[in-house]
């Protein structure tokens, strides 16, 4: 395929494009009241002066600009900062986050009329993606406008090196758009390179150099004091198929820890009382976080199903299960857990971090099970074993903050842009 025709395609489909979006409005999918911001039509005005748009696809690219957001704001306190996601989720996320006076919005879907009612509006002076996600519209119309653009934080799985190499062309016409590709590894700046990508630089990973998670320290002490001295352990970020796998951990424990704590805590909030029905089917005794239900020592499973969170449940928590890697989805980010202290276990299929896991693995820092019985031998052996805990979440906080450097070369290398 090529761009033209892509772009072809996208103009005609609208009617179809409209009726994806109201299905997804109908699931939950898309935001009730900001509906038309997915149009490209802006919910609040523009503010004077020079403007830098910041795209993240969803949770985990949003949260890795955060920390860029904050070193614009000190350097170039000149510039209107904007930042799109394209998830309720990462609205949400980003609504409690975000520095005061950023402002928010939904990207727009990838239509020509979309993207230009969003250009025309916003005018961007400077634009900065961040990691894979590249919608062909919204890219090469901006580039267009003479606005200047970088990739950031960019990574390129081996699938998607593959499907780009049969659309070379249609790559290369999208990365010849920004004047800057600052690679998360060597290995992703070869494979830019090969693509196309121009002035390929490797500053690190900014996942290595966001903050640790926030938390609400009254919420913290009343929790830790409920919990007191029971056996816990977290499930963090979880997908759907791993809930009820942790279910059956927590069952399969029970005999040897009958105050055994389970904290779940699903990567999608609205799953909740989903969750709670096949726990609940399991015959665990479980409360749901979002429901405020009241916490007892009968509770053997805690659904911590809120957005915003995760930094309380991490310090709750000695050991963590990292989610979304028991099957091939690419897993969740260890770092911010490893930050706080937390000893982790992951499944075989931690792709989407394939640098930071060589490194967690190299430090001993990581335990990687296969299956649910692996994952209860490995909680018994951290449960009887204190300071094994101790050794293992001390390396992976030396892991965590191997690369805090990665900040000030990602801004050193995005000034020409700003000046």
């Amino acid at each position: 395929m090529s761009y033209s025709l892509y772009r072809g395609l996208t103009t005609i489909s609208g009617p179809m494009i409209t009726h994806y979006l109201k299905k997804r409005l109908a699931r939950g999918k898309e935001h009730p009241t900001r509906y038309p911001e997915r149009w490209g039509q802006a919910s609040v005005a523009r503010p004077e002066g020079k403007l830098v748009w910041l795209h993240g696809a969803s949770v985990g690219e949003a949260l890795s600009l955060l920390v860029v957001i904050d070193e614009i704001k000190k350097t170039y306190p000149d510039f209107t900062i904007l930042i799109t996601t394209g998830t309720v989720t990462s609205a949400d996320l980003m609504a409690k986050r975000l520095p005061e006076g950023v402002i928010h919005q939904f990207v727009p879907v990838d239509r020509l009329s979309y993207v230009r009612s969003f250009l025309d509006h916003w005018q961007p002076d400077v634009a900065i993606w961040a990691e894979s996600e590249l919608w062909p519209n919204l890219v090469v119309e901006t580039k267009k406008r003479g606005t200047k653009m970088a990739l950031i934080n960019a990574r390129m799985s081996d699938k998607s090196l593959k499907t780009w190499r049969k659309l070379k062309g249609f790559i290369q016409t999208l990365l010849g758009c920004f004047d800057l590709c600052l690679a998360q590894t060597e290995k992703d700046g070869e494979r830019y390179h090969s693509l196309g990508a121009r002035d390929v630089q490797c500053p690190g990973n900014l996942k290595y150099a966001s903050a640790d998670l926030p938390v609400d320290t009254e919420e913290l002490a009343l929790l830790q004091k409920f919990i007191g001295k029971r056996p816990v352990w977290l499930a963090a970020s979880t997908h759907k198929g791993e809930e009820a796998m942790m279910g059956r951990v927590h069952g399969a424990l029970q005999d040897q820890h009958p105050d055994l704590f389970t904290i779940i805590a699903p990567r999608h909030p609205e799953r909740g009382q989903e969750i709670v029905a096949e726990l609940k089917a399991q015959g665990l005794n479980v409360c749901q976080r979002s429901q405020k239900e009241a916490l007892s020592d009968q509770t053997q499973v805690y659904v911590a199903d809120t957005l915003g969170e995760m930094g309380l449940f991490y310090r709750l928590s000695p050991i963590v299960f990292m989610g979304k890697s028991m099957e091939p989805l690419g897993g969740q980010n260890p770092l911010e857990p490893a930050r706080l202290g937390c000893t982790l276990i992951c499944g075989p299929y931690m792709t989407n971090f394939e640098e930071i896991m060589g490194r967690f693995i190299d430090a001993q820092a990581i335990t990687i099970v296969e299956n649910e019985q692996v994952i209860a031998t490995k909680l018994q052996e951290l449960f009887e074993d204190p300071k094994q805990c101790e050794v293992k979440a001390a390396n992976a906080k030396i892991v965590a903050y191997t690369q805090a450097a990665v900040l000030g070369k990602t801004m050193k290398a995005l000034k020409d842009l700003f000046e």
